[in-house]
């Protein structure tokens, strides 16, 4: 339990003197606060106070006036499995006939199907009609070559003589990367999964996340993270509330997640003006989390873990509350573990373990890519 001195002012009337800087007013916000946000820090709860009630005091009055309410912070307690719940046999998910794939001709899983293709043919099909010579190879095989490299991991050079020269491929993806083609594909078929799934097409709150990968000796940006112990390169994700990809940047992993979050948030905030909240662990506290919710209006949200030894939590000592206890081992904190599913999605497709580009922009585009690839499946298989 977080010690505090007892004021020896409390319950005695005032006698004269300098009056309190907070009223019975400023004290029952401060308890609404409190309830609100129970893991905040009390700068934290100082700001969200000025805010809601125009007065400007100290951390330290703070923390005085919440004691003298009987809120004081503490720090949960473990325990291994929480009352009134029992260890139960988790889901399993098996092979069953929607993984099964129809033989259409083509030689490899991840090519894509009929269903899929339909989908997606009009971003990368030669527009009837336009200027240029007509394509010589199919737009659907240039797309299938692209998705393999992604799922393997293998290089360009290597590719299966079934598939066209690794040049035209290669030229093919760099220009559809350069056109935002794959990440056309992933903002359609994200709107078109939230909008099945009864959702708005547009979300309103996001999860902020970042991940360190390692690079190859190919060449380009790069650095080290020395929180990870990782030397490559880092990428700054934004998600929605179903983990679907908003917005993504690739900078060297020696760039600290706070500097790397105003790029992707604008990149996520100009593509989808209805963002309202945003979901941060708290590496992005403080001075990041205000000038994000100062620049484009956020509702920044830190979600700290509550057992891991540097966060306290809001705990009222004259009235009724729900236990601080947090069981032992993993907790999936509310939000987080949205963008953490999002991260093993990703490294799913083995191109995406490591930075095999010199361009950090190319490397966003595999993620896109990625990420699409997984949305249409998804449609196809439950259309």
């Amino acid at each position: 339990m977080c010690a505090a001195k007892k004021d020896s002012r409390a319950g005695e009337p005032n006698l004269g003197g300098r009056p309190r800087s907070l009223n019975e007013g400023h004290v029952l916000a401060l308890r609404e606060i409190a309830f609100e946000h129970p893991g905040a820090t009390l700068e934290a709860v100082t700001q969200l106070l000025q805010e809601r009630c125009g007065v400007k005091v100290c951390s330290m009055t703070v923390r005085r006036a919440l004691y003298e309410a009987g809120i004081v912070r503490i720090k949960p307690t473990r325990r291994a499995v929480p009352p009134g719940q029992s260890k139960g046999s988790p889901k399993r998910y098996g092979y069953t006939e929607l993984h099964r794939r129809e033989h259409t001709g083509r030689d490899y899983s991840c090519c894509l199907t009929d269903a899929e293709w339909a989908l997606v043919a009009d971003l990368f099909e030669h527009p009837a009609g336009g200027r240029g010579m007509p394509p010589r190879l199919e737009r659907r095989t240039l797309v299938d070559a692209c998705c393999y490299v992604l799922r393997t991991g293998c290089a360009w050079r290597l590719l299966p003589k079934s598939f066209p020269p690794w040049t035209t491929l290669y030229k093919s993806f760099s220009r559809w990367a350069a056109q935002g083609a794959f990440e056309a594909m992933q903002d359609r078929l994200r709107q078109q999964w939230r909008e099945r799934l009864g959702r708005h097409a547009q979300p309103s709150a996001a999860v902020l996340d970042s991940q360190s990968t390692r690079n190859s000796p190919q060449g380009g940006e790069a650095g080290f993270d020395g929180a990870k112990k990782v030397k490559g390169r880092k990428r700054h994700m934004l998600v929605d509330t179903l983990g679907l990809l908003l917005a993504v940047t690739v900078t060297a992993a020696s760039v600290q997640d706070r500097d790397g979050a105003p790029d992707v948030v604008a990149q996520a905030c100009a593509k989808v003006p209805t963002l309202k909240t945003l979901f941060v662990d708290g590496a992005y506290s403080g001075p990041c989390a205000q000038a994000l919710q100062a620049e484009y209006g956020l509702d920044v949200q830190v979600v700290r873990h509550p057992g891991n030894g540097k966060a306290y939590v809001f705990h009222d000592t004259r009235g009724a509350q729900a236990s601080s206890v947090v069981p032992k081992g993993f907790v999936p904190l509310p939000m987080r573990w949205v963008v953490e599913r999002t991260h093993a999605w990703t490294e799913r497709c083995r191109r995406l373990v490591m930075h095999h580009d010199r361009k950090s922009s190319t490397s966003a585009a595999w993620v896109w890519l990625a990420e699409a690839q997984i949305l249409v499946s998804r449609l196809a298989t439950h259309s």
